[in-house]
């Protein structure tokens, strides 16, 4: 009996062991079956397995996807919006967070004033997607008026408008030079408007839209379905997005944005590339009491008024840094701000002085002079008027604001 009774549990343990492997291999196998029969080995497979999942976009009755079909106006802003919400197990949707942040004041009102009972799903009397299309056109992502016939095929240039103002309204547009150098490489751009050429070049700049092996962006064309997943996806999710050369010889450089963001800036000559190098040493003099946001470094009195300053709620009345040395590459200018506090002349002497050094040269000892003259009149209560002094080949305009004891020195190279 013990006998058989041992053999019955070897025998139980064994059918349970191989069950339960049969059952990870047939798990296995099901999670590695395309949802839809026409997308196997397709180069966007996954990204439509995993935005399908997400809702985003539903394929056919037939158990097809059809991934080269093209997608139409009305079916590409549905899926845009639904792309910056998260569904939850029951079904329903809400907005993601990162892109409510992500929002101007005015937007944020807007969804939760006009778009409070939106629940995400087309409109069950009349046209489909005229909800989708509302909130997307009140959004400023779309001009809806531009559009005679939303059930009409998208065409790149379409997507790549869309995706300019979406862009303008959830982070940045990036700089206008670097994005027209990369455009004008494909053949057909000059197929495209003026206008057009600019939403391609953001594409293009941001990483979310290439062009073809053959040389073409192509212009006209229309996109598919698994494309616009594609572009969406990178759209949304920054860390999909494509990696984007630099040259430094070409006087190209990324420079960190807001939120860690990254952003690429040509300079328009090897003055404003060094007054950068600048920017980097001279914030270190300063410690942690400072940050470099695009071409402006901005200083703070102490780490307390750096946090007022960088965690300050929207809509809350103006806290600035105290000092701010900047560039602006596409005016080739140079500025210093100057907010006089108490002792904010000394607290940054040594950062104004090593940008002086760097911009001016020689001639960084007449800069010196007059910034700190100025200054402390400024500081002490002077009436002192906003000026114009030509220091070597530079143009150095002067506007003192009296009240708030502000001054800003801005440096233009005299044409």
């Amino acid at each position: 009996m013990k006998r058989f009774a041992l053999i019955a549990v070897v025998i139980t343990v064994f059918w349970a062991a191989f069950s339960g492997s049969l059952a990870n291999e047939q798990a296995i196998a099901a999670s590695s079956t395309p949802i839809f029969k026409d997308i196997k080995g397709h180069w966007a497979e996954k990204t439509i397995n995993d935005m399908v999942k997400q809702g985003i976009l539903d394929g056919y009755p037939d158990g097809t996807f059809r991934p080269q079909e093209p997608v139409k106006v009305d079916q590409f802003i549905k899926m845009l919006i639904l792309s910056y919400t998260d569904l939850h197990q029951n079904g329903s949707r809400s907005w993601n967070i990162p892109f409510l942040q992500s929002l101007s004041e005015e937007n944020q009102a807007i969804l939760k004033q006009d778009y409070r009972y939106f629940d995400f799903k087309p409109s069950p009397v009349g046209y489909w997607a005229k909800q989708f299309i509302d909130v997307a056109s009140d959004l400023h992502f779309l001009n809806k008026s531009r559009y005679n016939d939303f059930q009409a095929d998208m065409t790149r240039e379409n997507v790549a408008e869309i995706v300019y103002y979406t862009i303008q309204e959830t982070e940045f547009l990036e700089d206008g030079l670097f994005g027209q150098k990369m455009a004008q490489a494909y053949g057909d751009l000059m197929g495209a408007t003026e206008r057009e050429q600019k939403f391609i070049a953001e594409t293009l700049v941001k990483g979310i839209m290439q062009g073809y092996p053959n040389g073409f962006f192509g212009v006209g064309d229309t996109v598919t379905r698994a494309e616009s997943l594609v572009i969406l996806n990178r759209l949304t999710d920054k860390s999909k997005r494509l990696a984007v050369p630099v040259s430094p010889e070409k006087l190209e450089r990324v420079v960190p944005t807001a939120g860690g963001g990254k952003k690429i800036i040509i300079f328009p000559d090897k003055r404003m590339w060094d007054a950068y190098e600048a920017l980097l040493v001279a914030g270190q003099l300063r410690g942690s009491n400072h940050d470099l946001y695009e071409t402006t470094l901005r200083l703070f009195k102490d780490q307390s008024e750096k946090d007022s300053v960088m965690n300050r709620p929207s809509g809350s009345a103006a806290l600035n840094e105290e000092a701010a040395v900047w560039l602006d590459p596409q005016y080739n200018t140079y500025g210093i701000t100057m907010r006089l506090r108490e002792g904010t002349l000394a607290r940054n002497k040594e950062v104004v002085e090593q940008f002086a050094n760097q911009l001016f040269g020689y001639n960084a000892s007449t800069f010196k002079e007059l910034f700190n003259d100025l200054s402390k009149r400024v500081e002490s209560g002077a009436k002192v008027a906003s000026q114009q002094k030509l220091i070597g080949t530079d143009n150095v305009s002067i506007q003192v604001d009296a009240a708030t004891k502000t001054v800003i020195f801005s440096i233009a190279t005299k044409k």
